[in-house]
């Protein structure tokens, strides 16, 4: 089992941040063989899909209709998680954060060969947010479910144990 480091994260300028939530940062979770697929396979066997391999965009935004799991394949990056005035992070090959809906998120610089396969929540389809929540967005990322299932650890802890309402 892999004990994440949990952020809480408070609204930040333009950027809503989740109230109830905190990011879940899990280090060296993989660290040989063909790491994109094999998170690929991690996550859609704990019941998040994968949906894309890529980088991070270097603008701040963040997303009010989904969760998001991202899986550092290959390279490092130094990430801004908040927003603007937010926390600086590092990642490297092998890490994951889990950043629940609202949680800004940009990268600052990254090694040239910085690679990521981002998953989220069956049935999510997430929106790119990059102004002031509206008071639907709002209610949206407050209330907005997750499954049980750890993204890492499935079960052993289910991922209530680190999300609650």
């Amino acid at each position: 089992m892999i004990v994440p480091q949990t952020l809480m994260l408070a609204a930040h300028e333009w950027v809503p941040n989740n109230p109830h939530l905190p990011v879940l940062i899990y280090k060296n979770v993989i660290n040989d063989g063909d790491i994109a697929s094999r998170f690929e396979q991690l996550f859609a066997d704990n019941g998040w899909p994968p949906q894309w391999r890529d980088g991070i965009f270097d603008y701040h935004h963040y997303h009010s209709n989904a969760h998001e799991v991202l899986g550092v394949a290959q390279g490092s990056a130094h990430l801004m998680l908040g927003g603007p005035g937010g926390e600086a992070i590092d990642v490297e090959t092998g890490d994951v954060l889990l950043l629940p809906a609202g949680t800004g998120h940009r990268r600052l610089s990254a090694s040239a060969d910085f690679l990521v396969v981002g998953a989220y929540p069956p049935g999510a389809d997430f929106d790119l947010c990059r102004q002031a929540a509206t008071p639907e967005m709002l209610a949206r990322i407050a209330a907005l479910p997750f499954p049980e299932q750890d993204l890492v650890n499935g079960d052993t802890p289910a991922l209530t144990k680190y999300w609650q309402r």
